[in-house]
């Protein structure tokens, strides 16, 4: 909980006792108070009683980590808005499950305390404040980037969405070259060549379906100054989706004016081989 002229409290939750000493004097010399642990249990106990303004959890806890802590925090509506931000090994495939199970970020362990620290700050001053483009664009450990060849751009779209992040998701793959702002999880502005709103975010989707190649780059906190979208990106998604099949089916279908052309080809077939069986008399 935040109370005006006191620190940020932030419970850390860690089993690696020396790691979560060298991270919480980081967070403190950010200017947090910090309340360690062992056990992800008592964030459970912990949030009756003396809720503190975010949650930074190991995934590699032996009972319950970040993950499982994340699902039962949000089950819970008094506590659903809660940062909660998951430290592990830096994979890809881990970020996507912390996004996924309802982290607000996911954080390299490997990274060093003073920069985890600062990360941690960033993403609270971003839910709180919000971020200033130049704060953004110069700090590299506050963006999220993959490669499409791995992850579907609708994967990507609904945990950003689920995870209720506001920020600049970039994209280039092949022709697309766009960007999508989200505010709260919800897209509000898009762009792509010479389209703009709905129209852009339908035509991205459309063209990055199993692309097989491109990139992507969300970066935290990034707002647009308007809104061209005004449908809801499950909706756009769906839709989006739709015509890309329909397109793959008709281009599938043979072309109406070669169905005569067929059917006049396969009767003189048939004529060819009646006369050939004939007798001569």
């Amino acid at each position: 909980m935040m109370l005006p002229g006191r620190a940020a409290k932030i419970l850390l939750i860690d089993s690696n006792v020396l790691f979560a000493k060298r991270l919480g004097d980081a967070l403190k010399r950010e200017g947090f108070e910090i309340t360690a642990t062992t056990q992800a249990s008592f964030a459970l106990t912990a949030l009756e009683y003396d809720a503190p303004a975010a949650i930074v959890c190991a995934t590699n806890m032996r009972e319950m980590g970040a993950l499982e802590l994340a699902k039962i925090v949000r089950a819970d509506t008094k506590n659903s808005s809660l940062p909660i931000i998951a430290i592990g090994d830096g994979s890809q495939r881990a970020l996507m499950e912390a996004f996924q199970a309802g982290c607000d970020d996911y954080i390299d362990r490997h990274l060093p305390p003073a920069v985890i620290a600062g990360h941690v700050k960033n993403i609270l001053i971003s839910k709180i404040d919000g971020f200033q483009p130049t704060q953004m664009l110069g700090q590299a450990d506050t963006s999220l980037s993959g490669n499409l060849t791995h992850h579907d751009l609708t994967g990507v779209m609904q945990m950003l969405a689920q995870a209720r992040q506001t920020g600049a998701l970039t994209i280039n793959a092949g022709e697309t070259d766009a960007v999508l702002f989200f505010d709260a999880g919800e897209i509000v502005h898009a762009e792509c060549g010479s389209l703009f709103g709905d129209e852009a975010v339908l035509y991205v989707l459309k063209n990055c379906v199993k692309v097989g190649a491109g990139v992507y780059k969300f970066v935290y906190g990034l707002a647009s100054a308007q809104r061209t979208v005004l449908r809801s990106a499950t909706d756009l998604m769906l839709d989006a989706m739709r015509e890309y099949d329909e397109q793959v089916r008709d281009s599938d279908d043979p072309l109406p004016h070669n169905e005569p052309a067929n059917e006049v080809l396969a009767t003189t077939e048939l004529a060819d081989r009646s006369t050939s069986n004939e007798e001569v008399p």
